[in-house]
């Protein structure tokens, strides 16, 4: 833990594009009161670390998500075993090493792969895999706090396989009753599978609702 509490400012001063401060560490009371509040970092090697509040925020309720015929058939077919928790180290450095397009570069230095990886093994961090011919070919990682996912990335090498990844996770926040999957910012993809943008106002109302709950930590491979 950080030998020094790091303590952020409100998360309603921001710049306009969120920008909220910059500094401090990456150890595990610094992520944790930070999604806590809203927060998240986002940077790259050439930057101190930066700290992030947007104005409008990305989130799906699980129970919203729009599952399209093909991805129901592709379920059906079962052509990727899916796993939780079962790589996640394999699964943030596949997110960090696999290109995206129009993307340059990425913002998942070292630093926050090993800081996401001890997160993880806190029990906070969890990742949802595929795998086909039992090589992982798909996946995300996230971090949970209360009744609420922070998605932080995604990676495929084959169609689908992070959609299928997206449905499996989507499925089991159901189950357990979670109020939203945080997904930050405005994408296309995310936005066709239900998720909608809210103001910062009203993500920090429903995150300080779901934080009432208890986290579900552990290895979600064994729940």
């Amino acid at each position: 833990m950080s030998k020094k509490q790091i303590i952020f400012p409100d998360p309603n001063e921001t710049d306009e594009e969120g920008l909220l401060c910059y500094g401090g560490d990456l150890q595990p009371d610094t992520l944790l009161n930070a999604y806590s509040l809203g927060i998240f970092p986002w940077y790259d090697d050439f930057n101190p670390i930066l700290w992030w509040s947007p104005p409008m925020r990305m989130i799906m309720k699980p129970s919203e998500m729009i599952v399209s015929k093909s991805l129901k058939a592709l379920i059906r077919k079962n052509v990727f075993e899916v796993r939780f928790d079962g790589n996640f180290e394999a699964v943030i450095k596949k997110c960090a090493e696999v290109k995206r397009k129009n993307q340059k570069g990425t913002w998942i230095t070292n630093e926050m792969i090993d800081a996401y990886i001890t997160l993880h093994q806190l029990g906070y961090a969890h990742s949802v895999e595929t795998y086909q011919n039992n090589e992982l070919v798909g996946g995300l990682y996230g971090v949970s706090l209360g009744k609420a996912f922070f998605g932080e990335s995604m990676f495929h090498l084959l169609n689908n396989a992070s959609k299928v990844a997206f449905y499996h996770l989507v499925k089991r926040l159901i189950k357990w009753d979670f109020h939203f999957i945080d997904a930050q910012q405005n994408t296309i993809h995310l936005s066709n599978l239900g998720a909608h943008e809210i103001e910062r106002k009203d993500f920090l109302f429903l995150l300080n609702k779901t934080l009432e709950y208890d986290t579900i930590c552990g290895n979600w491979g064994s729940m």
